[in-house]
């Protein structure tokens, strides 16, 4: 499909057209080559063979083109206070041109279509039913290393270097709402309409274990131990971050999720 070195210089070029002393640009640089890595990763243990194995390396490499415009013109990450990031990836790439500086070998009909709705559909609630079904393992392999390492951000990055300037729209405090709370005991993903708080986020984020798809993808997630931070209601030293009503709520996501994916974490 083309030399990744090559490929890898392309985006790097493109990302650093923005502020990279900016950590908001330097962490989505790094999540980006974490997710092209994991993509890989999940298709070759997938066996796909090796020519699916670099697409899917690639289309991680594309995933998040949106989110650099995004914090220009917005100055958060929180697509629902500004653009729904992976659409203005897309279109970034596929409508404005920008796919056309990566040099791929193949021919622009065999995969340009396939790309573009891989792309759109990253971040989406839930993928439609009418996809092909090469299109749809490709989409749920970048779903799922999304997921995976979306884990690592949020557990591992303070939430106001995560969220920029939308940090004042969301309540500090105060457990999660019931809605949210319906979300886990029926093992889906929270809509973002129902997101109104930090701790609404933080449970709407762990319940993203819920849409992994692969067995190779819970395992990861296990390995790297983010998720299980990410849940904790203390820090390293044992000093409680969340107690009371919020601290059960975590306990109760925890417990779903080993129940769903049938392991410990």
């Amino acid at each position: 499909m083309g030399d990744r070195e090559a490929l890898k210089s392309v985006f790097l070029n493109y990302a650093e057209r923005y502020d990279t002393k900016n950590g908001m640009i330097r962490h989505k640089i790094e999540h980006t080559f974490r997710v092209a890595a994991l993509s890989e990763r999940y298709a070759d243990a997938l066996g796909m063979v090796s020519e699916d194995v670099a697409w899917a390396w690639f289309f991680g490499l594309l995933h998040d083109i949106g989110r650099f415009e995004q914090v220009r013109r917005f100055g958060t990450f929180v697509d629902s206070q500004s653009v729904d990031h992976a659409e203005l990836g897309a279109d970034i790439l596929f409508k404005d041109g920008l796919i056309e500086s990566f040099s791929v070998e193949e021919p622009a009909q065999t995969w340009m279509a396939m790309a573009e709705q891989v792309i759109r559909l990253h971040n989406k609630l839930a993928l439609p039913e009418a996809l092909d079904e090469r299109t749809r393992r490709f989409a749920e392999i970048l779903r799922d290393a999304d997921k995976t390492d979306i884990f690592r951000v949020i557990a591992d990055i303070p939430f106001e270097a995560r969220i920029g300037s939308s940090k004042a729209s969301f309540a500090e405090a105060g457990e999660a709402n019931p809605e949210v709370m319906a979300c886990v005991t029926e093992h889906r993903c929270v809509p973002r309409q129902l997101r109104h708080s930090r701790f609404d986020g933080l449970i709407a984020h762990g319940c993203m274990a819920f849409e992994l798809v692969f067995d190779v993808s819970r395992r990861t997630v296990k390995e790297e131990g983010w998720l299980r931070k990410l849940l904790s209601d203390a820090d390293p030293s044992g000093k409680p971050v969340w107690t009371g009503r919020e601290a059960e709520q975590l306990a109760v996501l925890r417990n779903e999720i080993e129940k769903a994916w049938g392991m410990t974490l």
